[in-house]
């Protein structure tokens, strides 16, 4: 799918069939995005298998590590062949999680290894710069959790890098921009059916400390890198970049500035000079406001994100979303037909995305929203994009030797192309993580910071 096209409401209707949209009926409404597979289709076999090592074992490394390990093998097995951290008592917690693979302390061990292709870099975001770089001059092929660094100049290397590295497949970890239901919505919305943008909002509300233990108080201290306003973005850089990224890429639009406050509401004696509740104002062109609000103090009503147009607005909860029409929008065509279900206190029309393979029937025995976490499609996209171009490389070199290292290069570039799975890349990671570190400067000094159309380029 084309990011970037222009989508409008009849071309969406022309792509939904009438089976999806007349199924819609009864107590819940579910639209579907069209399997290709037909239902009596014979039993995948096993997909490619990538050799991967991921590099930071912290709390994510190891939802990665675990996340890998139970990757549908009739997608694509990943064999985590090493992990790596610097601190030994992660090392040993992500040992039972890939109990087969290598476990070492120095990263540079695996860079040196050419037999493992691919790595995820998990590290704490102030240390991905230097590993990253390596990492791409090694020829493997990176996946990058988000935000991609602390600092604009970092993320821009880092992206530029990636830019630059033209054989390998180079992935940000904004894993929403590959997760079945947001990409089934991305046409919907950008179809008009919202009418014009008028306002988005986001939140994130989670009661924990973000403060990690350890005997040894230099550890500590380099396990809390999130609580120190040195080298942190905080909650709106490390969280709530995932969330405006979302709202750019619906709206198909840029902040223009963005306005910030925070403070320490409850965390008040642990030594933090981060806020742990902060609200933001990201203004969009043509005066589309996003309020986001973000706290560790409480955990009341979770984490979401809405979109408001004039006609309508759609909420997305998890793997879930929701549409609420305005009394005086026009009809799309399908909604008279549609199951309903109250939330909160309006009736929205469900907008679920399902695949053949994805999906559980309940007990009436209606699909239900993808089981698959965002991050195993993030991860599972990765890995397939990576056995592509690595396989494309080796036909390549059988055919046409290995000096013609442009042609190569051009070649890859078409298959990245043609054969991409969603995923974000690192012009996607480098505008997220510059809106997010800028953001966390407006939080900071309480004050309105312009964001200038330089920011967003590569130079």
């Amino acid at each position: 799918m084309n990011d970037n096209e222009i989508f409008n409401r009849r071309d969406f209707l022309k792509g939904s069939s009438a089976a999806t949209l007349m199924t819609m009926l009864g107590s819940g409404v579910e639209l579907f995005a069209q399997s290709n597979t037909p239902p009596d289709a014979p039993k995948k076999l096993l997909g490619p298998t990538v050799k991967v090592a991921v590099i930071g074992l912290g709390a994510w490394g190891r939802e990665i590590v675990n996340t890998l390990a139970r990757l549908d093998p009739s997608d694509v097995q990943a064999e985590i062949a090493a992990i790596c951290d610097s601190y030994p008592a992660f090392l040993r917690r992500a040992s039972s999680l890939a109990p087969k693979a290598a476990q070492v302390e120095d990263y540079k061990t695996i860079l040196d290894n050419k037999d493992i292709p691919a790595v995820v870099i998990a590290t704490p975001t102030h240390q991905h710069k230097d590993i990253v770089l390596a990492a791409l001059k090694a020829g493997k092929h990176v996946y990058c959790e988000a935000p991609l660094a602390n600092s604009i100049e970092d993320a821009r290397t880092i992206a530029s890098a990636a830019k630059a590295a033209k054989q390998v497949v180079f992935q940000a970890g904004l894993q929403m921009r590959s997760e079945p239901q947001r990409r089934f919505l991305l046409p919907f919305i950008r179809s008009g059916a919202l009418g014009p943008f008028v306002k988005a909002r986001a939140q994130f509300h989670k009661k924990q400390s973000w403060r990690a233990t350890s005997p040894n108080p230099e550890r500590e201290k380099q396990l809390n890198w999130r609580l120190e306003k040195a080298i942190s973005i905080g909650l709106i850089g490390e969280i709530g970049s995932h969330a405006i990224d979302q709202a750019m890429w619906f709206m198909n639009a840029k902040p223009v500035s963005v306005t910030g406050f925070g403070s320490i509401a409850f965390w008040k004696q642990d030594g933090r000079d981060v806020p742990d509740t902060v609200e933001a104002i990201i203004e969009f062109p043509n005066k589309v406001l996003m309020n986001y609000e973000a706290t560790l103090a409480n955990s009341f009503d979770g984490e979401y994100e809405i979109l408001y147009g004039s006609d309508a607005a759609v909420m997305m909860r998890e793997n879930k979303a929701w549409m609420f029409k305005e009394a005086d929008s026009p009809l799309l065509g399908w909604e008279v037909y549609a199951r309903k279900e109250t939330f909160y206190h309006e009736t929205g029309i469900a907008l679920v995305a399902n695949a053949s393979k994805s999906v559980n029937t309940g007990d009436q025995g209606q699909p239900q929203p993808f089981t698959n976490t965002p991050l195993s499609e993030a991860l599972k996209n990765f890995l397939l994009n990576s056995a592509d171009v690595t396989a494309a490389k080796e036909d390549f070199i059988t055919n046409f030797g290995a000096d013609d290292q442009d042609g190569m290069s051009e070649h890859l570039l078409k298959v990245k192309r043609d054969k991409g799975r969603a995923a974000a890349g690192y012009l996607e990671g480098f505008q997220a993580a510059a809106i997010g570190i800028k953001a966390n400067e407006a939080i900071l000094s309480g004050q309105r910071v312009e964001l200038k159309p330089d920011l967003y380029e590569l130079g």
